[in-house]
Order: structure tokens, then sequence, then C-alpha cells
């Protein structure tokens, strides 16, 4: 007790000790440059979580901003050990310019992908270079320059303080002594946010699934120097821990394989085996455009009516991380998630996949994919050997012109065109093929208007004039905005749809043949868009305020509801007409086409969804999910009720720890190489 009591007198007397002789203000008088880099790192910091999770709770949080200190000050410390004044701010200055890039970067990310940035991406920007156009014109805003401000304030700031750095330092044991309490400031800031976590929170840093959960609670700082460690983990697990990975994967699939009302035959098993099938790989291609019309014309009227006679997955979700097209082939194709660092089809190319045109291969099918870009974008031409197709079609096969080019590569119309002389080939050489056809021209930036052809997407009416006169009148509605240059882009998919398919009946080749359309992920586009969309003031040619009547609310929930994409089975043969609203993934795909057309895959992670049917759920990369009663949002610990009714908080318990261990096993699977071990034992 009394030590205690000795401690406690101590401190007081400590710090009545630093307020009468001025300590604190001693200290920025002599350091001021020091204490300007914190300042503008940590304004920094804290604007980021401003700009992206938009909310004042994610600013006052007292825990990124003590860790965010803590980095800006440990790190900033060593520049009392230069002895030159100068040298000491040129390192302050690259410091400043670091931070300053690392906010800047995951600003522009967020826009794009709703996360922050990874070290792994940068083995990605050959396959993001291309897209730079889409950058600049969706991406790229002015919230996003706003980290230059404090950037360029702490530059001027120096420029005014020459002289403060002029001079040699003579005194080493006051650098040693700055660098000390410096050192010693942060640790104790360090320390003090350790102790305030909790177990929870401690996981989810770890697991690094949820980054947006992270940077709120960590901030940016801690979170990148985290994601560096994180990103260098898959070339080091990879050579370790297998055992125990291997186990934990034997568990979880033994018991997902056990479950038999999720692995019985129903009416749909074997419905397509033996037919042809051909898959269509729809860029950016969203379900909330089925049901959208300007002038009584539709959007989409091909895709629809495909949808209206076909078998019709109304519920289904995107799983993509930040490989966006080729995440979404590797989870259509193996029922596997994203991985936790980098892609599949850039990091673990060599690893052994079940795959369905591998499944299929096994069966007797020729299996090709058609491409209009280059064979090494996103790593194809080696994933696509890998998952077993016999022969890639890529740009070098394809006449491209620039009068046929939109956007990225070639023309819809033409790519279709040009493949129907390949699939004729192909029909007379094979009995039984497996196709994938990639499509290009619905690819952000959706600039290219001019070449979309004729479509509208404004409002127009009859009115009487003051003559007594009809005449019509227009409204400027989506016209000149990224939405409605997406609904002019998707309009021209959907005609070079239609068309495709035409020829394909003139030419036999619907006969015995499934066609298999699904979109890879949404279009990105901002949400501001779509409030104009559903909440267009025509007379003002503005948005209804939200305490108008015919205000429709479009929040975050909604908008991540609205990023279902399609996926549809149409048969010439049969007209099935089937609407199916379960809620579904794209893991999901393989399991219930493998159903239909007579193989089964062990390793996959989802599900037949007509064996599981309302049971299922599906988890997103960032570690949120979704059922058919709820959205959860991993970020915020929230969640929407989608049937307005009471949620146990056991329900979103036992389905939040699904989810974390669902990614666990789908990221060990992959860079563990447990597919081609257990394979190999298997066959000793």
């Amino acid at each position: 007790m009394n030590k205690v009591k000795g401690l406690k007198n101590k401190i007081i007397s400590k710090l009545k000790q630093i307020k009468e002789e001025k300590l604190i203000s001693k200290y920025i008088k002599e350091n001021i440059i020091f204490v300007m880099y914190v300042i503008i790192n940590i304004i920094n910091s804290t604007l980021l979580r401003a700009v992206t999770m938009k909310s004042l709770s994610n600013i006052l949080l007292p825990k990124p901003l003590i860790a965010d200190l803590a980095v800006v000050i440990i790190l900033g410390s060593f520049n009392f050990l230069f002895k030159k004044n100068k040298n000491q701010v040129i390192y302050l200055s690259i410091l400043t310019f670091i931070f300053t890039f690392l906010c800047t970067a995951n600003s522009i990310y967020y826009t794009y992908y709703t996360s922050f940035a990874s070290f792994s991406m940068l083995s990605l920007t050959q396959f993001i270079a291309p897209v730079g156009d889409a950058v600049v014109e969706n991406v790229l805003q002015i919230k996003d320059l706003v980290y230059l401000i404090p950037l360029f304030v702490f530059y001027i700031f120096l420029f005014f303080h020459k002289k403060d750095y002029k001079e040699k330092y003579s005194i080493k044991r006051k650098r040693k002594d700055n660098f000390t309490k410096a050192v010693i400031s942060g640790a104790i800031l360090l320390i003090l946010f350790c102790i305030t976590l909790t177990p929870l929170e401690v996981s989810r840093f770890i697991k690094q699934w949820n980054k947006e959960y992270v940077v709120q609670r960590f901030g940016i700082y801690v979170y990148q120097l985290n994601d560096g460690v994180t990103s260098l983990q898959p070339k080091i697990n990879s050579m370790f821990g297998y055992d125990k990975a291997a186990k934990e994967v034997r568990e979880y699939l033994d018991k997902k394989n056990s479950q038999l009302e999720y692995s019985k035959e129903n009416e749909y098993t074997n419905i397509f085996k033996g037919k042809n099938v051909i898959v269509i790989h729809a860029e950016s291609l969203q379900t909330f455009v089925f049901d959208t019309q300007f002038n009584g014309q539709e959007v989409a009227p091909n895709f629809k009516r495909l949808a209206q006679e076909g078998i019709y997955f109304s519920n289904y979700y995107s799983q993509v991380s930040v490989g966006t097209s080729s995440d979404a082939e590797l989870t259509f194709n193996t029922s596997l998630m994203p991985t936790k660092s980098g892609t599949a089809f850039v990091s673990y190319s060599d690893r052994t996949y079940e795959s369905t045109p591998n499944k299929l291969k096994e069966m007797g099918y020729y299996t090709f994919s058609m491409h209009g870009n280059t064979a090494d974008y996103w790593n194809r031409r080696v994933m696509h050997e890998n998952f077993g197709y016999d022969r890639f079609y890529s740009k070098i096969d394809y006449n491209v012109t620039k009068e046929n080019t939109i956007g990225l590569g070639i023309s819809d119309k033409d790519f279709f065109d040009q493949s129907i002389t390949y699939l004729e080939e192909i029909k007379k050489e094979h009995e039984k093929y497996y196709g994938l056809l990639i499509t290009l021209t619905n690819h952000t930036p959706f600039s290219e208007v001019s070449k979309y052809g004729e479509f509208d997407v404004d409002i127009k009416e009859k009115v009487t004039n003051e003559n007594g006169e009809e005449e019509e009148k227009a409204y400027p509605y989506m016209e000149g905005t990224k939405l409605g240059n997406y609904f002019k882009s998707v309009h021209y998919a959907d005609e070079a749809m239609g068309e495709f398919i035409e020829k394909l009946d003139e030419k036999g080749l619907l006969d015995n043949t499934i066609l298999v359309i699904y979109g890879d992920h949404d279009a990105r586009l901002s949400k501001s868009d779509y409030v104009r969309l559903y909440n267009y003031d025509k007379e003002n040619d503005d948005v209804y305020s939200s305490d108008d009547p015919n205000y429709v609310k479009f929040d975050n929930y909604e908008y991540e509801l609205n990023r279902k994409v399609p996926f549809i089975i149409w048969s010439k043969d049969t007209k099935y007409s089937t609407e199916v609203p379960y809620v579904m993934g794209m893991y999901d795909a393989m399991p219930t086409l493998g159903n239909m057309l007579g193989f089964k895959n062990e390793y996959a992670l989802g599900h037949d969804i007509f064996n599981i049917k309302d049971n299922n759920i599906v988890v997103f990369p960032n570690g949120n999910w979704v059922t058919n009663k709820v959205y959860y949002n991993a970020q915020k610990g929230e969640y929407l009720s989608l049937m307005d009714e009471a949620i146990d908080a056991n329900y979103i318990e036992e389905n939040t720890k699904y989810t974390d261990e669902l990614l666990g096993i789908s990221n060990n699977i992959i860079v563990f190489d447990i597919i081609k071990k257990e394979m190999e034992q298997n066959n000793e």
C-alpha cells in the first residue's frame, strides 16, 4: 500500500515539475519541426477515416488516434539520431511524404473497392495499368487530394524555418535525450493502446480479412505496417504449418460433406448431363438493370428474356476481392474464395484446383475459353491451363482493329461474331464441349458513349404548349451521369447478346446445349448516382430532399444489396421459366451446376442451392455476410433485417463465426496447396 502511495506521489511530483518548469512548451519550442511533423500526419490519418468511413464516431474514436500517434512518434524519433538538423528535416520530410502517399492511395482505393489497399497489390500493377483511364474517370475524386494540403503546409512551414536547421547539433547528449523522450512517449502510447484491445479486435487484426474494421480500430499506419508483414506470410506459411492447416480443412470438409441434406440428389440432378455448355462471363452486369427502362425501352431486354425463359437465380451475389474478374472466375469455377493476400490467379497460379473444366474433361468434354484481351492479363494464360481448358482463344486469335475496339479491347459484337467460327469448328471436331466466353465492352469507365448506339436515358413526355398543341418535352434524368453511361453500355452488351444467340441458333449451336450467364461483379459506381436514379425531381432537374414524401431511401445497405449480379441457365430445348429466390453466392454456382451436369467437388465451399435453399449464407471476402434474413456489416458490427423480424443475437454470432472459419479454410486450401497434397496421399 505504501509503495502504491509512494509511486502516486512521485507521479504527482513529476507532473508538478513539468507544469512549473513549463517543460512541454519548452520541448515544443526546441523541437517545433518534429511537433509539426506529428500534427500534420495525425491530421491526414484522421482525414482518411473521415473521408472513407464518413462517420463522426469513426473520426472521434480514441484507439486509432492513439495507434497512429504512437507509430508517427516512434518512426519520427529516429530523426534525432542525425547529427545535422538539415538531415533530420529531410528524414521527417520523407516520412511525411510516405504517410501522405499512404493516405491518398488508400482513399482512392477505398472509393473503388470499399476497402483499404494492400502491399500485395504491388504485384498486380501490370493488370491495373490498362484500366488507368477508369481510375481517373470513375475513381479519382477531389476529396482524394485533400491529404496534399497538410503536406504542402508542412513544406511551407519548413521553408520559413530554414534557420532552425542550418547549424549542426554539437551536443550529442541532447540528441540522445530527445530521441529517448520521443521513443518512450511513443512506447507509452503503444502500451496504452494495446491494453485497451479486446480479444475480437486482436483476432481481426491478425486475420486481416476485414480491412475496414482494422483501420477503424487500429488506424491506417498500424494497418499498413501489419499488412506489410501479412503480405510476406504466404511465402512463409506455405513452408510451415501445413499439418495444422490440412487437419482443419479435412475436419471442416468432412463435417460439411456429411450433412446429407446438403448433398443429396434433387429434381435437378443430372438434367443437363451430356449436354454442351457455353458460359458467358458478363462483365459488370448487375441484376437491377433487368427491371430498369427509359421511355418504355428496357435497358436489357435480351438478358431479361433469357432470365424469364430459363432458370434464373435472382438473389445471386458476386464474392470478388481485389482480383475482380479473375476472382469471379476462381470462385465460379472452383467454389473457393479469393485469397487473403494477393490474388489466386497471380500469387497462387501453381496450385492445384478442382475446377469445372477439369471435372468435365474427366467426363469426356473438350474444354476451351475465349477472351478478346491479351492472354497474360490476370495471368489467364497460366490459370486457364491450370483449370483444365484445352485451348485458350485470346486477343491474337481475333481480328482486333481500331474500328471494332471499345474500351479495353474488341467490342462484344465483334467478339461474339468471330467466336461463332471457332464454335462451329469445335462442334465438328468434338462430341461434347464446355466453353467460357469472357466479354469486355461493359467494363468501366463506360465513357465511349458514341460507340454504344442510340439509347436515351432521359425522360420524354408529351405536354400541351401555350397554343394548345402537343409537343415532346425532355428532362435530362440520367444523361451525363456515370450510371447513365453504364445503362447505355449495358444496352449495347444486351444487343450483342441477342445477336449472338440468333447466330448460335442459325448455326445449330444451341442444339443439345445449355447457355450459362453470370455477371462477374458490380459496376463499382458511386452511391450518389443511384440516389439520383431513384429520387429524380424532373421539375428542378435535381434530387428530392430526404424529407420529401417521394424520397426513396438508398443508404449503404441498399447499395450493397443492389450489387447483386445475374446467374442464368437457359436452354433452347426447354423453357423452364423458373426463378430461384434463395440467397446465393458465386461459390454456390459450381455445386449447383455440378449436380445438373453429373459431377461433384468434395473441396467445394458452396452448396447446391436446391438442397440448402433457405439455409444458405453468402460470405464476402471482407467478412460481411448475407442470408435470406440478414445483411451483416462486419466493419460496423451492425446488420439490416431483410424480413422485418427480430434477429436473435446467437444467429449473428454463429454466422459471423462461420464466416471467419470459412474464409480461413478457403485461404488455407489455396496457400498450402492442400488439394494437390491430399490427392497425392490418396494415390499412394
